[in-house]
């Protein structure tokens, strides 16, 4: 049997094309090698509370992880690393990490003996955000946390400068990393 062309060859860009030549465009929108200034993506008061707001909810989900090493000690070698890591994001956002960075030496310094922490632990435990008492739901929370914040992170992307474009898509994909490093932990 002969080879035969379909009856209509269709003319112009294939659908998939278009979706990876736009994607692309956005990327590239992103990265431009210009410092960020009020050109790129609007004022630099935007940028500003963007980086800020960044920074807030890094050292918000630092303190989940605090919480949680605190709760599940056993789960520690786990978390600290990862814990660390979003210390780093929020300083890398321009907030402080000491507050974060205090508060999970006291919170592992008041392990007792049988590797509970005291309930006296840290002074602000209290506002400590709530763990559940199992430690796979805690690790799912967790990664739950992560996985909604780089999310959030990704879809901030296109209204950003390009230095804090790059800067929010990186930490954004170690979000989602250490979603799936969680989600394993769970297993």
């Amino acid at each position: 049997m002969p080879f035969t062309l379909p009856p209509r060859i269709p003319s112009g860009p294939r659908r998939r094309s278009l979706l990876a030549s736009a994607a692309g465009a956005a990327l590239l929108a992103g990265c431009s090698d210009s410092p960020d200034s009020a050109n790129t993506a609007g004022s630099p008061s935007a940028a500003d509370r963007a980086r800020a707001r960044a920074a807030r909810d890094s050292a918000a989900l630092a303190a989940r992880y605090a919480a949680a090493i605190a709760a599940h000690p056993a789960l520690a070698d786990l978390l600290r690393p990862l814990r660390t890591e979003v210390v780093r994001h929020t300083e890398a956002f321009g907030g402080s990490g000491q507050a974060s960075a205090s508060a999970s030496a006291s919170v592992s310094a008041s392990a007792d003996g049988g590797g509970r922490a005291s309930a006296s632990a840290h002074p602000s435990a209290s506002a400590s955000p709530a763990v559940p008492a199992d430690r796979k739901t805690a690790l799912s929370d967790l990664a739950a946390a992560e996985r909604a914040l780089a999310d959030r992170r990704t879809k901030a992307l296109l209204e950003l400068p390009g230095e804090l474009a790059r800067l929010m898509a990186s930490i954004a994909a170690a979000g989602a990393a250490h979603a799936f490093l969680l989600t394993e932990g769970a297993k």
